[in-house]
């Protein structure tokens, strides 16, 4: 059995819209950051960064940390949500790792100087609202040619995306005046485990 450990954030989404399009059973538990659970000696066995999610798999006896290792565990372990065809697997693989190292800690940073800082820092706002558009900018440019960030497959790599455009429409940063992005978003919105996903373990209301 799968065993999540995971808070309603961009980065947990992540996994439970995978493990939901993938149909593996899983027990999912709450740890609630606002709560203080990710800093337990319990949970800082799993991750010692002290963030969600972490994966244990109790058949393989593996677990993990960051959800992009998540993700290409899940993929490689169902054959699933990673095409077989070598280029575009590794477009997939690229552009999650994009979203790994540049598109998801630029919005995490903004969502921090813009939204959570207990001081306002200008400059540094300027700065990350203007590199997250410059990035959005770019998923919508790559998208204007094919419908998946793969190309014609749905992998893991639009998972990863979706997790935190999907926290982007709910605290209004605004992408709606990129077409091609806006359209995969709500292409992506539309997938029904995707739905399921996002509501656990709760509905996000904020960043």
């Amino acid at each position: 059995m799968i065993q999540l450990y995971t808070d309603s954030s961009p980065n947990g989404f992540k996994i439970t819209i995978a493990l939901e399009e993938l149909g593996l059973p899983y027990v999912l538990h709450h740890v609630d950051i606002d709560k203080g659970e990710n800093r337990r000696p319990e949970f800082l066995r799993l991750n010692p960064f002290g963030r969600i999610p972490v994966l244990v798999d109790d058949g393989s006896g593996i677990a993990l940390f960051e959800s992009a290792a998540i993700l290409l565990y899940l993929a490689e372990k169902t054959g699933r949500l990673l095409p077989t065809e070598e280029k575009a697997r590794w477009e997939a693989i690229k552009w999650l790792t994009v979203h790994a190292a540049s598109v998801g800690p630029l919005v995490g940073q903004r969502v921090h100087f813009e939204l959570l800082a207990a001081e306002r820092h200008p400059a540094a706002i300027e700065r990350y609202r203007r590199l997250t558009d410059d990035a959005f900018s770019v998923l919508d440019s790559h998208l204007a040619s094919r419908p998946y960030f793969a190309g014609d497959d749905y992998s893991i790599a639009d998972i990863a995306h979706f997790g935190w455009t999907h926290i982007a429409q709910i605290i209004r940063f605004d992408f709606s005046a990129l077409p091609h992005l806006s359209a995969w978003h709500q292409r992506i919105a539309a997938r029904p485990a995707v739905q399921r996903g996002v509501t656990l373990p709760a509905p996000a209301t904020g960043a």
